[in-house]
């Protein structure tokens, strides 16, 4: 039977046979237009389902408040900064930070709405991408052999089932734009593999991969990978070059702007956190903490293996290895090849979070880890027999397997969506890990804790601005020991015209500083806009997160309050603050802060250039006596008792 082209089936855009019949491999038991409505509505119904689980989970964290506080300070027009007057670079990821600014000017609303609506459409827009990119995939791997192919969701609801991927597809934080780029970078990644690219195209990818680093630090790795993967495939040196300009021009500048201003080669909370130090135990049981009360592995797995099995038994369905013909490095030009890097990558970013101790917040660092290993298996092709294939034959047999993962796969969903992963989340235990949506929900007495305001009625907030407010002189606010109130430390007299100034010693810095002025300083003993902090040694056995504490005596001698008693608590030791006034003079701790706080001049823009990777591995002791000797210089008398 020999396969003709006449008018009528040229018109109709279908192969004939000589009789006018239909072809034996195209007369399937599923309509090309009805596997295609099934695809779309897949992708549709997973967006609103995880639209829907987000919208029910919707909160904004007191790290995502930290965020906020910087963008303040940008609409003010104090610059990029977490406290005016110094140059500190708070949070992690910088696209995020100008995204919400630039949406905050364009807007004018609240930033909280912003922040949430920002939140939620790039966390949908994500599994909308992932999805057609995995569509993308199995299609093209087809070649035309996809006909009465179901693409079901699949990997993709192995991710939205999970409670944290909920939580954190709002919350404030980064994570919403992580993913989303991750899965514009996949489907870019997947539709240039599959077709020769225009130079447009292939320089629209470079741009977006070489944002990376500004997405989030470790975002580099994605990043660096794909653009290895365009550049090494065979091309012009001057495509090369272009590739290398297009994504390189932004992180780069931005790299030598932060450098020069900051006088870090990383935002400061990779200082704070020592983001290169290794916690290897307590990293694993975060990954367990994540992986274990949901049955993680079982649905990644399942669908893992069928994909895997498509691809080795090459049945029409399996991922090409290369195109026909490519030797050498024409072989990366192909699905293959992307499939292999957004696993890789996974495995790569999981294994640098286990290394450096993973997080405090249940499975947060590790949802982009879960994503790229989902994207190839978003979808899953599940191909329906033709009716005269039922029966004890293959394509039976690969429909059957393929549908029992699909439901498998359902069925666990539901039931990893309703799952209590921590059933204890709102306790800080051994392992320092909570859930940290429900630890401010209890502590704030909100479903939805969203707004600044909101956490106001978390214990010590009201306190604390009601001890600014009996307090214009000013002064220096230490939380006390009881939630009710605050201690508070003069600022020595005479008092200036307008007050000294309010300085809030806090470890929560989102809530407290979404609650003040922009005239008030909040600072932190951990070190996220501190500096003094965050350069101090982390402790070996501190909470993963939190693991350094300034004590409250340098912070004192650093903002020049009264140091002596009565004026100071009763729990600080006037010796401890003279020494750490002493331990202040040391002239590399002083070039340091002058890094952040001095006048930004062109001489010292160019010393932070110079020595930004010098000022990011300096360390001091946070014992005020130990620093001293460190430095070498002399100690202080006692103070008369």
């Amino acid at each position: 039977m020999s396969l003709s082209t006449s008018p009528d089936a040229t018109r109709s855009g279908e192969p004939r046979t000589a009789d006018g019949g239909r072809p034996a491999e195209s007369r399937e038991s599923v309509a090309p237009p009805l596997t295609r409505w099934v695809y779309l509505g897949g992708i549709v119904v997973t967006a609103a389902l995880f639209l829907w689980g987000a919208w029910e989970r919707r909160w904004i964290a007191d790290d995502g408040l930290i965020v906020l506080r910087t963008v303040r300070n940008l609409l003010a027009g104090n610059g990029p900064v977490f406290n005016a007057g110094e140059r500190v670079e708070a949070n992690t990821s910088t696209l995020w930070t100008y995204l919400v600014y630039a949406f905050g000017w364009v807007t004018q609303i609240r930033l909280e709405y912003v922040v949430l609506t920002l939140a939620l459409v790039l966390s949908v827009s994500a599994v909308v991408l992932a999805m057609l990119g995995a569509g993308a995939l199995w299609r093209g791997a087809g070649r035309g052999r996809l006909a009465g192919t179901l693409l079901l969701p699949a990997g993709v609801l192995a991710y939205i089932a999970v409670p944290p991927a909920r939580d954190f597809a709002t919350s404030g934080l980064e994570s919403c734009l992580v993913i989303f780029w991750l899965a514009l970078l996949w489907l870019l990644l997947v539709q240039w593999a599959q077709r020769t690219p225009t130079t447009t195209r292939v320089l629209v990818l470079a741009f977006i991969a070489g944002l990376g680093p500004l997405v989030r630090p470790e975002m580099a790795v994605p990043g660096a990978l794909v653009l290895l993967l365009i550049f090494l495939v065979p091309g012009s040196w001057k495509l090369r070059a272009a590739i290398a300009v297009v994504a390189g021009a932004v992180p780069v500048g931005y790299q030598i702007w932060r450098m020069g201003y900051y006088g870090l080669p990383y935002p400061n909370t990779a200082v704070s956190k020592d983001a290169g130090g290794a916690k290897w135990s307590q990293g694993l049981t975060y990954l367990w903490n994540l992986v274990g009360p949901y049955w993680l592995l079982l649905p990644l797995a399942l669908a893992g293996g069928y994909a895997g099995w498509l691809a080795y038994r090459r049945s029409g369905l399996g991922l090409p290895g290369a195109r026909a013909g490519a030797t050498g490095l024409a072989r990366l030009h192909t699905p293959a090849a992307v499939v292999v890097l957004f696993v890789g990558t996974g495995l790569l970013l999981g294994l640098y979070s286990v290394r450096v101790g993973g997080d405090f917040m249940h499975g947060r660092v590790l949802l982009p880890v879960l994503f790229c290993l989902m994207l190839p298996i978003a979808v899953l092709p599940v191909r329906v027999p033709r009716r005269d294939q039922w029966g004890r034959t293959p394509a039976t047999t690969l429909f059957a397997v393929g549908s029992l993962v699909w439901l498998a796969t359902v069925v666990w969903a539901v039931a990893a969506s309703t799952a209590q992963g921590m059933p204890n989340g709102t306790v800080v235990g051994k392992s320092g890990i909570v859930d940290e949506r429900n630890f401010y929900v209890q502590g704030t007495g909100h479903a939805h804790p969203i707004r600044a305001e909101d956490y106001l009625d978390y214990p010590r907030m009201r306190a604390m601005v009601q001890t600014i407010a009996d307090n214009p002189d000013g002064g220096l606010l230490l939380p006390a020991a009881y939630f009710t109130y605050w201690d508070l430390v003069p600022p020595p007299l005479p008092i200036p015209d307008g007050g000294a100034g309010h300085t809030v010693y806090f470890l929560n810095l989102g809530m407290t500083s979404m609650n003040v002025g922009l005239d008030v300083k909040v600072i932190d003993q951990m070190g996220l806009a501190y500096p003094l902090a965050a350069h101090t040694e982390r402790l070996g056995d501190g909470r993963i997160g939190h693991d350094k504490a300034l004590y409250p005596d340098w912070v004192i001698a650093d903002t020049g309050m009264v140091d002596q008693h009565p004026w100071m608590p009763w729990y600080l030791d006037e010796d401890w603050v003279a020494q750490a006034e002493v331990a202040l003079t040391c002239p590399d701790t002083q070039e340091l802060l002058a890094s952040s706080r001095a006048e930004l001049t062109r001489p010292l823009f160019i010393r932070n250039l110079k020595r930004a990777f010098h000022y990011a591995g300096y360390r001091i002791d946070r014992v005020p006596a130990y620093e001293i000797q460190r430095c070498g210089l002399q100690m202080p008398p006692e103070q008369p008792r």
